[in-house]
C-alpha cells in the first residue's frame, strides 16, 4: 500500500480517540487530524481545484500543518512546500514565482510584509489556527488553476551550497523511499502503539520523510518545534524508543550536554543525515551511551536516503570502514563516473551517480549528483566532496573538504567550514571559519595559517580565517556557505575584500 492509499485510509479509519501526534506535552487525536483534514478537502473542493492541483503549505512544526500535508497528499493534489524560516522578502518572493492557487498558512507568516499579497495576487489564502481551524483570510482561488497531476510534492532544497531550489517528487519516489527506509507497515493494522520523534524541520526533506514514515507505519508521531536537547532527551527517556535520529550537531549537542547514560538506556540505534558524521563523532556517541550511530546518504531530489548503515552492517565492518556513508539500499544502484561519463574501476573517485525509482527520472535512467564519491572492493560508497564545491583558484582546483579535513586536526577546533570567496584576479579563493570546542581557548588565526601551510598545497591555504564561537548553519542544521561568506566579508571590510 503506498502513502497515498495509506492516508486515506488513516484519514477515513483511524479510531477518533486514537493518539496521533503529541506536541508539548499535548495529545492530538486521530479525530483531531481528520477534522482539520476534512474541512480543508471540503474547501479545496469547493473552489473547484481538483486532482493534481498544486497547493501551497508555509510549513511549520506543528499538529494541525501534519493533518494538513496528509490531507493534500492523500486528496491527489500536490503539496507545494514554502518555508517559514525564510525572511518575508524571500517568502514573498517564492510565493509570487509559485503562483499557487492557494496557500495555507499559519497566522503569523501572513501578518509580514508583503506576504498575504503575494498570495492573494494570484489565489486564496487560508489562515489555519492552531486549534486546527481553517478560516478564509483574502483572494480568491482561480477556476482555471493549473494542475500537476505528476507530482505529489514540490519543496525547496536546504540552501546550504547557494540559493534553495525547487524538487518536484513523485509519488512512486515516497513510496519507494520509504521502502528503502524500511518504513513499510509490519501487518495490516491501522495504526501501532509504537512512537517515533520527528525533531528536524517538516519543511526539509528529512522532517517530512520522518512525518511521513510515522504515518506510513501508523507509529503515534513525537513532534519537536524545534530541535533541543532536553526535549529530545525527555521523549527518548518516556516512550523508551529504540531508535531515534540525530544530525551530527545535534549528536555533539547531546554530548556537549552530559546527558547521563540511564537516561538514554532504552535506544538502540540513532541514524544521522543531512550532513557526514565524522567517524570519531560517532565513535564518541558509541562510547558514552552504547548506541551506534548510521549515517545515511540521500538528497531532496530522491526523496530521501539511497544508502547508509544499517545494525547488521555496523557490527561487521564499522572497524574497517568507520567515515563511508554505507551501501546502496534495496532497490538502488550507485556507480562512479569519470568527467567522460564513463564508470570508474573500483576504489577511483569521481561524480557519483544513482539509479531508483527514487530518482525523478525513475528507475531506468541514472541520475548525476553533485558529490564526488569512490565504492570499494566491498560496495561502501566514501563522500570525498561536492564537484560544485571545488573552488578554481587561479586555476588551481581546492576541494573545500580538503581544507576543512586539516583544520579540523587542531585540538581546539570542533568544526571548520570552507567556502569560495570571488576574486577580481584569480576567480576565486577559499576562506574558511572554525568553531572553537567549549572551554577550550580559541587559537590564533596565524597558528592555523600554519598549520595549513605545513599540511596542505600553497593555493589550498585558505586566504581569510575567522574563529567563531558557532558556525552560521540552515535550519537542518547543516553549516550555510551563503552565511559563511556573508560572515567573513563582514571581518574583511570592503577595503580588504577587493584587495
Amino acid at each position: 500500500m503506498g502513502i497515498r492509499d495509506r492516508l486515506s485510509r488513516l484519514l477515513a479509519e483511524a479510531a477518533v480517540d486514537a493518539e496521533a501526534i503529541e506536541y508539548e506535552g499535548e495529545w492530538w487525536t486521530w479525530g483531531q487530524v481528520r477534522r482539520t483534514a476534512r474541512h480543508l478537502v471540503e474547501t479545496l473542493d469547493a473552489a473547484g481545484l481538483k486532482t493534481g492541483a498544486r497547493i501551497g503549505v508555509v510549513l511549520e512544526n506543528r499538529p494541525e500543518h501534519v493533518a494538513v500535508v496528509a490531507a493534500v497528499i492523500a486528496s491527489g493534489r500536490c503539496l507545494v512546500m514554502l518555508s517559514p524560516l525564510q525572511p518575508a522578502a524571500r517568502l514573498t518572493a517564492d510565493l509570487t514565482a509559485c503562483e499557487l492557487p492557494v496557500v495555507v498558512s499559519g497566522p503569523e507568516p501572513l501578518r509580514r510584509e508583503g506576504v498575504l499579497a503575494a498570495v492573494t495576487a494570484h489565489g486564496a489564502a487560508l489562515e489555519l489556527g492552531t486549534d486546527g481551524t481553517l478560516r478564509p483570510a483574502g483572494g480568491t482561488a482561480p477556476a482555471d488553476a493549473p494542475a500537476t497531476p505528476d507530482t505529489a510534492v514540490e519543496m525547496l532544497t536546504s540552501g546550504t551550497t547557494g540559493p534553495p531550489k525547487r524538487v518536484r517528487l513523485r509519488l512512486g519516489q515516497l513510496d519507494q523511499a520509504l521502502v528503502s527506509g524500511g518504513q513499510s507497515p509490519k501487518s495490516e493494522r491501522l495504526l501501532s502503539p509504537s512512537a517515533a520523534l520527528v525533531s528536524a524541520p517538516l519543511v526539509h526533506i528529512g522532517g517530512l520523510w520522518r512525518a511521513l514514515a510515522c504515518l506510513a507505519t501508523g507509529r503515534r508521531m513525537l513532534l519537536m518545534p524545534r530541535f533541543a536537547v532536553e526535549p529530545w532527551v525527555s521523549a527518548v527517556e518516556r516512550h523508551r524508543l529504540k531508535a531515534a535520529s540525530l544530525v551530527p550537531a545535534a549528536i555533539r549537542a547531546v554530548l556537549d550536554a552530559g546527558v547521563p547514560r540511564e537516561r538514554l538506556a532504552g535506544l538502540q540505534v540513532v541514524t544521522s543525515g543531512t550532513a557526514p558524521c565524522p567517524p570519531e563523532l560517532a565513535d564518541a556517541f558509541l562510547r558514552t551511551y552504547g548506541v551506534p550511530v548510521l549515517m545515511t546518504y540521500g538528497a531532496t531530489e530522491f526523496a530521501g536516503a539511497v544508502a547508509g548503515w544499517t545494525l547488521p552492517l555496523h557490527r561487521r565492518w564499522w572497524r574497517r570502514k568507520a567515515g563511508s556513508a554505507g551501501r546502496a539500499f534495496d532497490g538502488v544502484e550507485l556507480r562512479v563516473t569519470g568527467e567522460d561519463g564513463g564508470e570508474l574501476p573500483v576504489g577511483r573517485t569521481g561524480r557519483l551517480e544513482v539509479r531508483t525509482e527514487q530518482s525523478s527520472r525513475g528507475a531506468a535512467a541514472w541520475t548525476r549528483t553533485s558529490d564526488l564519491a569512490r565504492i570499494d572492493a566491498d560496495r561502501f560508497v566514501w563522500i570525498e566532496g561536492r564537484a560544485d564545491d571545488a573552488i578554481i583558484r587561479g586555476g588551481f582546483k581546492v576541494q573545500p573538504e580538503t581544507v576543512q579535513r586539516v583544520l579540523e586536526t587542531h585540538p581546539a577546533v570542533r568544526e571548520a567550514a570552507v567556502a569560495g570567496l570571488p576574486d577580481a584576479r584569480l576567480g576565486q579563493v577559499p576562506v574558511a571559519a572554525v568553531e572553537i570546542e567549549p572551554h577550550r581557548p580559541a587559537p590564533d588565526t596565524a597558528e592555523l595559517v600554519l598549520l595549513c601551510r605545513t599540511r596542505l598545497m600553497p593555493y589550498e591555504v585558505p586566504a581569510h580565517l575567522v574563529v567563531v564561537d558557532a558556525l552560521p548553519r540552515t535550519p537542518s542544521s547543516k553549516v550555510s556557505r551563503v552565511e559563511l561568506l556573508a560572515l567573513v566579508r563582514e571581518h574583511l571590510g570592503p577595503k580588504e575584500e577587493q584587495r
